[in-house]
């Protein structure tokens, strides 16, 4: 349980239950190959069965931490700072960006958008997820679309998701990891066929890094 202090500095933004933080090589979409700093958030109840950190799930597990804290450990590693969770949109995002940027970082979130958009971004990557649909302002502001493909309904579930993102957003389908030697074959010919979407790949798993 939370002092009142504590969650008072939690609910304005200025702590965050941060789950881990780490440099390393961003895998995924647009900006794959790329060193950046990323910034794990915890606390998320969108519950997707194959999310590969379910530990991120419960904000109680991971303490708050002060957001001045998580920006002077991130500016001194990289020049990109990548939020991501758990769903980081849980929470007020508005002092993190505030203060990334304050610093002269490139400031990019990586969220489900079943929450309102906060914050100020550089590069916002929605993955949007069937059981709680995006929000409309994440869909209007998003610059990334990736869906994971975990079966072949899934490619229904990506141009219903085109059809309401903006339509400036680049489309990546990436396939789920345990599901990759099914699927990757699968989204090729997708591609293929349809090349307004791109392949995305996890690469940092491939690679073994984080």
């Amino acid at each position: 349980m939370l002092s009142k202090e504590i969650q008072l500095e939690v609910n304005k933004g200025a702590m965050l239950p941060l789950m881990e933080e780490f440099y390393t090589i961003q895998g995924e979409g647009f900006h794959t190959g790329t060193a950046a700093y990323f910034v794990r958030i915890g606390g998320c109840d969108v519950g997707c069965h194959w999310c590969d950190v379910k530990e991120s799930w419960n904000a109680e597990l991971h303490p708050p931490t002060a957001v001045d804290q998580i920006v002077e450990h991130a500016s001194q590693y990289a020049e990109t700072v990548v939020v991501t969770g758990g769903e980081p949109l849980m929470w007020d995002m508005t002092l993190l960006t505030q203060k990334l940027k304050d610093k002269g970082r490139k400031v990019h979130i990586e969220t489900s958008g079943a929450y309102p958009l906060s914050g100020t971004w550089d590069w916002i990557c929605l993955s949007p997820k069937k059981n709680k649909l995006p929000t409309e302002t994440v869909y209007d502001n998003a610059h990334e679309l990736k869906v994971i493909i975990h079966n072949k309904h899934d490619f229904i579930f990506a141009e219903e998701q085109a059809e309401l993102v903006n339509g400036n957003a680049i489309l990546f389908l990436q396939p789920e990891w345990s599901k990759k030697e099914e699927m990757t074959p699968l989204i090729v010919d997708y591609v293929m066929n349809n090349p307004k979407w791109r392949v995305s790949l996890q690469t940092h798993k491939y690679l073994n890094i984080p």
